[in-house]
Parts: C-alpha cells; sequence; structure tokens
C-alpha cells in the first residue's frame, strides 16, 4: 500500500470515472486502473463496485476512502513538520467563497491579502454552500467562506464579520424616497431572491419572515446581479447583502433603503477541516478581512 494508491482511490471516489480521475492523478486509465486493482488485491475487499456504465464506492469502501483522505492529509502535515522553518503561507490556497460574497469581498481582500502573504496565490472556486462544503470535505477545496450556522463533523469555523441587508427598489417606486423601511412595508410587493439552491434566499427570509412566501409566487434569479438587473428594469424589488451596494455599485435606476431595527443581516465565516496543516493560512485571512473597509461589514475579532 502506498500513498500514491490511496491519492489514486481518493480521486476515483471523487471523480466516479477512470477518465477523468486519470487525468487529475498525471497517468493514463490503465494505470489508474492497475494501480487500484492492485490494492484491492492486497487488501483483499473490493474498494469501488463496477458496473456498465456505473461506479460507485462499496460501503467498506467509503470507510477505506475516508480513512485515505485522512492518511493523506496527516502525509501532508508530516512533510510541513519535517521541512523546519517552512512558511505556511508560501504556495497556492484553495479558497472556496459562495456567490453571494465572492464578487464584493474579493475584490477589496484580495489587494490586502497579496501585501500579507505575497507568496500565497488562490485557487478560487465560487459556488453553492452544499458544494463548498463537499469540495471542503474530499479535500478538493482548504478553505470555505460560508454563512452561519455551519455545522459539520470534523469542521472547524471562525466567525468574519456580520453584515446587515439592505432593501433595493427601482428609483421611481413610491418607497424610494424613504431613507429607512420597515420589512413589514415590503410584504405585499413582488420580491426578487436567489432560487432556492442559494443559501442567501434563506437567509433573507429567516431575517424577513414578512417576504416569507412560495416559490411559485416569488420571482427568482440565478445571481444577486441578475436581480439587480431586474429590480433596475422595473420588475419588482430585492434584499441585498451591503457589500452589494456600495458606492461601486451605484445605479441611477436603483433607490437603496436600509432597514429600521432590529437590522436583518448574515454572519459570514471561515470553515476548514481539522486536519487542516496550515493554521497560519486561518489567521492571515482573519486579519485580512478585519482590515478591509467596506461600509457597513461590523468585524469579529477573534479569540487567540
Amino acid at each position: 500500500m502506498t500513498l500514491t494508491e490511496l491519492q489514486y482511490i481518493v480521486i476515483l471516489a471523487q471523480e466516479h470515472h477512470f477518465g477523468r480521475a486519470a487525468d487529475r492523478a498525471f497517468v493514463t486509465q490503465p494505470a489508474l486502473s492497475l494501480a487500484i486493482k492492485k490494492l484491492e488485491d492486497e487488501l483483499g475487499v473490493a474498494i469501488f463496485e463496477r458496473r456498465k456504465n456505473h461506479l460507485a464506492l462499496t460501503p467498506l469502501g467509503e470507510q477505506i476512502v475516508h480513512q485515505a483522505q485522512r492518511v493523506l492529509e496527516e502525509a501532508d502535515h508530516i512533510r510541513l513538520l519535517a521541512a523546519q522553518g517552512k512558511n505556511q503561507l508560501v504556495g497556492a490556497l484553495r479558497l472556496g467563497v459562495i456567490a453571494t460574497v465572492g464578487p464584493y469581498l474579493l475584490p477589496d481582500l484580495i489587494p490586502i491579502l497579496h501585501t500579507r502573504a505575497p507568496g500565497m496565490p488562490l485557487e478560487i472556486e465560487e459556488n453553492l454552500t452544499v458544494n463548498l462544503t463537499a469540495m471542503l470535505k474530499s479535500g478538493k477545496l482548504d478553505v470555505i467562506m460560508i454563512a452561519l450556522p455551519f455545522e459539520e463533523p470534523g469542521i472547524l469555523t471562525q466567525a468574519l464579520y456580520d453584515e446587515p441587508f439592505k432593501a433595493v427598489v427601482p428609483a421611481d417606486h413610491r418607497l424610494a424616497k424613504r431613507t429607512k423601511i420597515d420589512a413589514a412595508l415590503l410584504t405585499n410587493e413582488r420580491v426578487l431572491l436567489p432560487h432556492a439552491g442559494h443559501c442567501f434566499r434563506q437567509q433573507v427570509l429567516e431575517s424577513c419572515p414578512e417576504l416569507s412566501r412560495s416559490d411559485t409566487e416569488s420571482l427568482q434569479g440565478n445571481s444577486l446581479e441578475t436581480i439587480r438587473q431586474m429590480v433596475a428594469s422595473g420588475l419588482g424589488i430585492t434584499v441585498l447583502p451591503c457589500s452589494a451596494v456600495t458606492a461601486k455599485h451605484h445605479n441611477k435606476r436603483l433607490a437603496v433603503l436600509e432597514f429600521v431595527k432590529p437590522v436583518p443581516e448574515r454572519r459570514i465565516a471561515l470553515a476548514w477541516r481539522k486536519g487542516f496543516a496550515r493554521p497560519a493560512v486561518i489567521t492571515v485571512l482573519q486579519d485580512a478581512v478585519g482590515a478591509m473597509t467596506i461600509p457597513g461589514l461590523v468585524a469579529i475579532s477573534p479569540l487567540r
């Protein structure tokens, strides 16, 4: 049994396809198949169930792959420990970010992060929380930025900042001249929100129960930017995080309104596996976020 063979079964378990797994492992498909068959023969068990046009883990295979992932992480940790004095902030960081954070936070975060960790370029994956979680658990990502609450076995979290929501209406809307608004006033409006796969939709409906309505009654969009343009066209109103309505996102066809207290908001956090071997990365990310000056964000100081 070798680390390479363990890496192969982890990759194949993630891809569910010999061709794609071979491409990721930079080997030929026959070489990958032979290595995995050799490991199965050595262990005396089937890790994968092979059928025509179908590949799946056996029940025992799921346990073996999970343990293999842990072994690979520990091996990475050993390499770091062996290289005394090695800078944890050198080397690419695989960062996952939910789609309602990435476009609005990263333009401010990356310059600060580059100054503080110039040897740590970011490989960024923007996706839904459920997909980022799966990629984090499988080792495809190192750290993800998500909204709380977030509880997953084997995953640690650190809150970064609180972010209030704001109402956005067409500039000629009857509410446009107000400076503050009660969510109750939006009850009878046509509300545009992201589709059900976006956690931001649920955050808004939980923070503003007055806006709760069935999927058939509310209008949905694939991104906050698409929704912003639909509101500008006069189709309805929406609720956006304050980072999405700063001066750089000004649109003369829109009016942005603050909510009266208690202001609906969300809490954004970092999440990483307990076995992550670069804890200094978490610290530098926290400090970089704390150094940002996006209006409305309230940084949360970590306990150290």
